[in-house]
C-alpha cells in the first residue's frame, strides 16, 4: 500500500529536482493542476495511470523510489564505456568483473564473459538486469 503522505514528499522532491511548479508539471505529465494539488495535499492517492505518465516523461526517476522510498533519486544506470567499465559497489561482487581496478577492465574482456554464459553460443547477450531484494535493479547493456 502506497503511503500518501510519503508519496507526496517524493513528488515534491521531483518537482523542485526538475524546477518545474506544480502547474507546469501537470502540464508536461499531462494531467490536470487538481489533479498533483490533490496529490500533494494527500486527499487523493496516484492512480497507476499517473504515476506511468510521470515515469514517461522523467526517466530519472525510479518506480520503486517513487512507490516506496527504496531506490535512488535520481535514477543511476551504468553503462559499458568503450575504454572501461566503472566499478560500483555492485560490481564488486559481479562474476564478470574480475579486476579491482576499473581502468583495468576492457569492454571487449567483458564481452568474453557475458559471451561464455551464453546458452547457446549462436545467440549473443543483449544486456543483464540485477534484482536486489529492497526491490532496486541495475541495468547492464552490452
Amino acid at each position: 500500500m502506497i503511503n500518501s503522505s510519503e508519496f507526496s514528499k517524493r513528488l515534491e522532491k521531483v518537482i523542485k529536482f526538475y524546477d518545474e511548479t506544480a502547474s507546469s508539471f501537470a502540464e508536461k505529465v499531462g494531467v490536470q493542476r487538481s489533479s498533483i494539488s490533490h496529490i500533494l495535499s494527500g486527499r487523493n492517492k496516484p492512480s497507476l495511470d499517473f504515476v506511468m505518465k510521470v515515469l514517461d516523461t522523467f526517466p530519472d526517476v525510479e518506480l520503486y523510489w517513487l512507490l516506496n522510498g527504496k531506490g535512488t533519486f535520481p535514477k543511476t544506470e551504468m553503462k559499458p564505456t568503450s575504454d572501461s567499465i566503472i566499478k560500483t559497489q555492485e560490481q564488486e561482487h559481479n562474476p564478470l568483473v574480475k579486476s579491482h581496478n576499473p581502468k583495468e577492465v576492457e569492454t571487449n574482456q567483458t564481452s568474453k564473459n557475458i559471451e561464455s554464459l551464453s546458452i547457446n553460443n549462436s545467440k549473443e547477450i543483449d544486456r543483464i538486469v540485477i534484482f536486489f531484494k529492497d526491490g532496486t535493479f541495475k541495468n547492464y547493456t552490452h
